[in-house]
């Protein structure tokens, strides 16, 4: 394209310019150049030609006697007007008459002095995080709230890598001693048993005799949580003379009601004398606790639910009065179908008391349909420890 000029000059646009014909307008930060022809300037572009964002990127160098200064296209330092406009320069050719219309790029220099670079790269670390840059900018500039709250933070994250280092250093001790396998076996057993555990009625396993393992007063349970002692046991007198004098017709009504242990027991209780006393007074606090245990939920002032730890709970304080009653033994049975739990449940507990299970051989039914299948646990000293094989592999099934 030419363009006649009122001073009789022609004005020529280059066509197909290359990024490298651009013309490079250089401006000092610090003041102008008095002596452009003793300035050297070098420029240097990325080697990467293959990049789209990185094969523009220029770095304009410059050297005088007292300075050196640099410049450049891309970064912090680099003038956005780049991007926003496009600039233009035109060359005048005085012989032609012609002036040269090439593209531009600007570049701002900036002194560069010594020591400053290698200063300011140690400053910004480029491995801070965005959290240790915002606590260097609290340091400096933040409140005392502040302040203080990244002072409390550094202060328990130092408590909190201590503690992690002394359990480490714990843990490996105890490796070290007991060994791998041995710990994983531990561990393996008490998780096994870790859900019934806690379930259970205070026991003496060392004792001398069975009576002793789970002792009388201790086995029987007061609103769950407290254990009935001799003057709560005497408050179920009244009650136990009810459940003594019974009909048939009112049995029939408990047996049908879900009580079929406490049923058995009144069927059979002693003719006269203490034994006949305790056992009624037992029937009675045990139809409590049975009644306890099927209920969906306990509404007091607020609502508790049932929970199946916590009939675990009554299925074993349940199954220690009953061996009181029986001469150490219990149709467990009857007992699972009283609570309302299934038959593998009952036997977890069983096995978590220690106690010895007995199958009877299967007998042909009578009315009541229980003696068919059958089964009964005795507490026989020394107690039984059960390997934890099954629960492992129930356990594992459920993740």
């Amino acid at each position: 394209m030419i363009t006649t000029m009122a001073a009789s000059c022609s004005l020529v646009c280059c066509e197909e310019e290359r990024d490298s014909d651009k013309a490079i307008i250089v401006r000092f930060s610090n003041g102008n150049v008095q002596n452009a022809e003793k300035l050297g300037l070098t420029m240097y572009k990325n080697a990467d030609e293959t990049n789209p964002r990185k094969k523009s990127r220029r770095i304009m160098a410059a050297e005088s006697d007292r300075l050196s200064y640099v410049g450049n296209n891309f970064g912090a330092g680099s003038l956005k007007c780049n991007n926003l406009c496009k600039y233009y320069v035109g060359v005048l050719n005085k012989e032609t008459m012609q002036m040269e219309v090439h593209c531009a790029e600007l570049f701002n220099m900036q002194p560069v002095i010594p020591g400053e670079i290698e200063e300011s790269a140690k400053t910004q670390d480029p491995t801070q995080t965005y959290r240790d840059k915002v606590d260097s900018l609290i340091e400096a500039f933040g409140t005392n709230k502040q302040k203080r709250a990244l002072s409390s933070r550094r202060l328990n994250q130092v408590g909190s890598d201590t503690l992690h280092q002394a359990v480490a250093k714990a843990a490996n001790t105890v490796i070290d001693q007991k060994g791998l396998e041995a710990l994983q076996q531990e561990v393996a057993e008490t998780e096994a048993q870790g859900d019934l555990a806690f379930h259970l009625p205070p026991c003496n396993a060392g004792a001398d005799r069975p009576e002793d393992v789970y002792l009388f007063d201790d086995c029987i349970l007061y609103s769950v949580s407290t254990i009935l002692s001799p003057v709560e046991f005497a408050s179920l007198e009244q009650a136990g003379t009810k459940m003594a004098s019974l009909t048939p017709e009112e049995l029939k009504k408990l047996r049908d009601g879900g009580c079929l242990s406490v049923v058995k027991h009144l069927e059979n209780l002693p003719s006269v004398g203490e034994a006949r006393d305790k056992i009624s007074r037992c029937a009675f606090y045990l139809s409590l606790l049975l009644n306890l245990a099927r209920q969906r939920s306990i509404t007091r002032k607020v609502q508790n639910v049932v929970s199946s730890s916590m009939r675990s709970k009554l299925a074993a304080y349940s199954l220690a009065l009953l061996l009181h009653m029986s001469h150490m033994t219990c149709d467990i049975t009857l007992l699972h179908r009283d609570l309302a739990i299934t038959e593998a449940r009952m036997i977890d507990v069983a096995k978590s008391m220690g106690l010895t299970l007995i199958k009877l051989p299967r007998v042909k039914a009578e009315e009541d349909g229980v003696r068919d299948t059958s089964r009964q646990a005795a507490l026989v000293l020394p107690l039984v420890k059960y390997e934890q094989s099954m629960e492992r592999r129930k356990r594992k099934k459920l993740h």
